[in-house]
């Protein structure tokens, strides 16, 4: 399919009328096609002449969403993009406020088909509007947007990003404020929990998420992800044991670099000896941690592990890391440079006896 390509011959919007219309009006046949796409073009450039833009973007958004399924996603980015662009025409804000209304409502109407499309497009709208009062209007569609379409996993990830994006925006010095983020902090937490595939982060550290530790009925929560982050599987195994009607309620149910036993491996995920080794190809395919398997000596000899947070003890392992390598770069290029000289000086000590 063809992709809607504006030209200096025809205004993009009018380009976008037209290409779908035609894609709306392709079924009917040519005949009623045909009238149906100069009716609409006709109508679009009225619109264009009496400044009416907010009627221009409606006749766009009612014949973008007839194609939403029959367009493909790069068509359709396009030409949302165009319609999102009309927020820039007119002088009242007041009317661009309307018209980012009327997008952002259009756009998460049926959230569970193509979510991922959907918040991008809400993202480019964001991005172009000036008013606070607007962008927060849209900033919220997106919020429940990400929130709706969480089922998908294509747009699970865009809907923690999300919540995490917004859980930034809120700092610890108006208790109110930051007590109204408190349903998605605690949504953010069992998403990251759940996640299959995240397995650090900096969670601890939002004040929209450090609230949780002192409130009563969320405090198990902020427990759980601390203990996620920075404990181990025995703090697990005692917090299941004391919570268990909590992580039913949520459908809940890093070693040190080095060489590690198989039976540390065992011991600390409660498995059996045959278990040990998948577990271990588990890890380095979730790309935790590099390592080696030494089945002789059952032991693994890890060379990275992922931390799950990354505080000032890790930074500093990191610069002690980084000064080792240093020295040792330094002493290669010295032994490099020592050998250089020697040849060089064989080399001529030969020339001169050849001469």
């Amino acid at each position: 399919m063809t992709t809607v390509v504006p030209t200096s011959e025809e205004d993009p919007a009018l380009s976008v009328v037209r290409f779908t219309a035609e894609l709306s009006w392709a079924d009917a046949g040519p005949e009623v096609a045909e009238g149906q796409v100069s009716r609409l073009c006709v109508e679009a450039g009225e619109c264009m002449i009496q400044n009416r833009w907010l009627d221009l973007a409606s006749l766009m958004l009612t014949s973008a969403d007839v194609i939403i399924s029959k367009a493909s996603e790069k068509d359709l980015e396009c030409v949302y993009t165009v319609i999102c662009n009309l927020v820039k025409k007119p002088e009242s804000l007041d009317q661009v406020h309307e018209m980012a209304e009327l997008i952002a409502t259009k756009v998460t109407q049926q959230p569970n088909d193509k979510p991922a499309l959907r918040l991008k497009i809400l993202f480019n709208l964001y991005n172009l509007l000036e008013n606070p009062y607007s962008q927060f209007f849209v900033y919220m569609k997106a919020l429940n947007l990400a929130i709706a379409g969480k089922d998908s996993k294509s747009s699970a990830k865009d809907s923690f990003d999300f919540l995490v994006k917004y859980l930034e925006t809120f700092s610890g010095d108006d208790a109110l404020t930051v007590a109204e983020a408190k349903e998605e902090a605690v949504h953010a937490v069992i998403e990251f929990v759940k996640a299959p595939d995240m397995f650090q982060g900096d969670l601890l550290d939002m004040p929209a998420i450090a609230q949780l530790e002192k409130d009563p009925k969320y405090a198990p929560v902020y427990q759980l992800l601390k203990i996620f982050l920075t404990q181990r599987l025995d703090a697990y195994l005692d917090f299941h044991s004391a919570n268990s009607d909590f992580l039913t309620s949520y459908d809940l149910g890093s070693n040190e670099s080095g060489q590690i036993p198989y039976s540390l491996i065992k011991e600390t995920l409660q498995i059996e000896d045959s278990e040990v080794e998948p577990w271990i190809v588990k890890a380095i395919t979730a790309k935790l941690i590099d390592c080696r398997i030494d089945q002789i000596n059952q032991v693994v000899i890890v060379s990275r592990c992922t931390e799950r947070v990354f505080g000032v003890h890790e930074w500093q392992f990191l610069r002690s890391k980084l000064a080792t390598w240093r020295g040792n770069i330094a002493n290669v290029i010295s032994t490099i440079q020592a050998n250089k000289i020697t040849e060089d000086g064989t080399q001529a000590v030969q020339g001169l006896t050849i001469r």
